[in-house]
């Protein structure tokens, strides 16, 4: 987008924020402000709006602005160590409701689509939506055996829209970057990315879809969670075709009650499908606000959610859902030393960090906490709590956690909607503790180990030659390290502690790969569960090693 043509934007931007008195906001923006010369060109604001608190001002603003200024301020609710309380409560309401587009268009589109008049394709059609958002509309419809379907067709025009306003907001992140303080680690740059990835993927239909399959499979016959069947015959990548649901939403506590649901069971279901999506299978519903997140009425005794809307699903690189495991862990044992090691060894800190420091200041900020009963405690205001405080020891965003921290804040807030008075810390750390020993325990060691069998003995015959070069060029000086000062004094502090961890872990390597090898090849020795004796007395030696090389860290 040129400078000439993003100008009406640009000017429509400010407009607004004027409009809802937001004034400040003008001025802080390096692009706005010589537009306060010209202030009382754009109208003075209405006075049921001046009575409005800046976060209501603020929302309402957002909400005008259009999808791409909706979602960013969802995701920037996340962020509550960078905003004042009174405004990140009011973007957490922040919903892309807005007026449908006519019916009439939407099935233009879907014959567009799909190839084919709507009456060829649904016994039923109805032209008036069920629910209308900033991307896309969903209609009521039949199929031609009978089933009933919702047909969800995106927003005419909505993808030129998204694409300029991302430009405009790579050009407020450049600037923030060049006249914020702390640029380097609030990232902007990368946050907009995240905000472009996730827009980009809602505006995929047929993304959507093979998310819905993915949660469906995870939760096939689950007691828990419900997830509706997605019709691909009739689906593209502007228009899905889903099961049609009911339920009832998650916030509507009156009709909850009306229904007999047990809402104390239900929130801690709430809770442990959580941790259960993030831990266990790594895909997660990262919009799971009360508006996609229903209940099944139809059995309130043992309730279930239904999930709809899959536009925006997360996922973890493996190393950050280890380190991030071991940090809700540490966090639920108050082992404060280990959270300080955790954000230090994760790069989410750097290496100079002072631990004693660290683990001061995170012990000053948990333990007031751990004072109340744990059912008073908050777990996202802690998490919250420990962000502001790891900010003064330069902690650098992770945008890729932003979708995670979003979807706990929701999840909590669901949970305390349902059950005012549930115990947070107490249904999570066992569901998190099982699942990571599920995960992270000997049988899910020796899966991976035998799955990687085949590859270790592909590469087995390369080995001494590669072994044999590395020495040669070690002994003749071949191998430079280049190490910097911050680097020395690190190894200088752990080289006490890793040297007497390096014989026992070098031992337990050497038995686990001698086990591999001893399944793979040993077919002499008796069997116990399909596995050789002898492989079996060798995994168990390593994993001693390894035990012991743990214990000594």
């Amino acid at each position: 987008m040129t400078p000439l043509t993003s100008a009406p934007r640009l000017i429509g931007i400010a407009r607004v924020l004027l409009r809802y008195r937001l004034d400040e906001l003008v001025e802080a923006v390096h692009l706005f402000r010589p537009l306060k010369w010209v202030r009382g060109l754009f109208g003075q604001p209405r006075a049921d709006i001046a009575r409005l608190s800046r976060g209501e001002r603020l929302r309402m603003a957002l909400a005008e602005l259009g999808p791409i200024f909706v979602k960013f301020g969802q995701i920037l609710s996340t962020r509550r160590d960078l905003l004042p309380p009174d405004i990140a409560d009011e973007l957490t309401l922040l919903q892309d409701q807005v007026p449908p587009f006519p019916g009439t268009l939407a099935r233009a589109a879907i014959e567009a689509e799909l190839g084919a008049p709507v009456a060829e394709l649904y016994a039923e059609f109805d032209e008036t939506p069920l629910a209308s958002a900033s991307i896309a509309q969903v209609h009521a419809a039949r199929l031609k055996d009978g089933r009933e379907v919702v047909v969800k067709v995106l927003r005419p025009g909505v993808g030129r829209r998204i694409a300029a306003d991302i430009a405009l907001l790579r050009d407020f992140a450049r600037l923030a970057e060049r006249f914020h303080p702390n640029a380097d680690k609030i990232r902007p740059r990368d946050v907009v990315a995240e905000i472009e990835t996730t827009l980009v993927n809602e505006l995929d239909l047929q993304r959507e879809g093979a998310n819905a399959c993915l949660l469906r499979r995870n939760f096939r016959d689950s007691p828990d969670l419900y997830v509706p069947e997605v019709f691909w015959s009739h689906s593209r990548e502007t228009v899905l075709t889903l099961e049609r649901v009911r339920g009832i939403p998650a916030d509507d506590i009156a009709a909850l009650d009306a229904a007999g649901i047990d809402r104390v069971k239900v929130a801690q279901k709430g809770v442990q499908l959580f941790y259960t999506q993030v831990f266990r299978d790594n895909f997660f519903h990262a919009d799971a606000h009360a508006g996609n997140i229903w209940i099944d009425a139809t059995r309130p005794s043992e309730p279930r959610f239904i999930a709809i809307d899959f536009g925006i699903m997360g996922s973890l690189p493996e190393a950050d859902q280890y380190w991030l495991a071991e940090n809700f862990i540490a966090l639920f044992n108050q082992d404060y030393r280990r959270i300080a090691q955790l954000h230090v060894q994760a790069g989410w800190m750097p290496a100079t960090t002072r631990l004693d420091e660290l683990e001061s200041a995170v012990r000053a900020v948990c333990e007031p906490y751990f004072t109340r009963p744990l059912s008073e405690i908050s777990l996202a205001e802690v998490l919250v709590k420990l962000f502001q405080t790891a900010r003064r020891y330069e902690l650098t965003i992770q945008p890729q956690l932003i979708l995670l921290q979003k979807t706990l804040l929701n999840i909590e807030g669901i949970g305390r909607q349902l059950d005012p008075k549930i115990d947070i810390w107490a249904v999570a750390k066992p569901v998190l503790e099982r699942l990571w020993r599920d995960r992270h325990g000997p049988a899910a060691l020796w899966k991976a180990l035998k799955r990687r069998v085949p590859e270790w003995l592909a590469a087995a015959p390369d080995m001494p030659q590669l072994l044999h070069d590395y020495l040669q060029k070690a002994s003749s000086g071949g191998i430079e390290m280049r190490v910097h000062s911050e680097d020395l004094r690190n190894l200088h502090a752990d080289a006490s502690a890793s040297r007497t961890q390096i014989v026992p872990l070098a031992l337990g390597a050497t038995l686990i790969l001698s086990a591999v090898l001893l399944y793979a090849l040993d077919d002499a020795a008796g069997r116990f569960l399909g596995v050789p004796w002898t492989a079996w007395f060798t995994a168990v030696a390593g994993t001693l090693c390894f035990w012991t090389a743990n214990r000594r860290s």
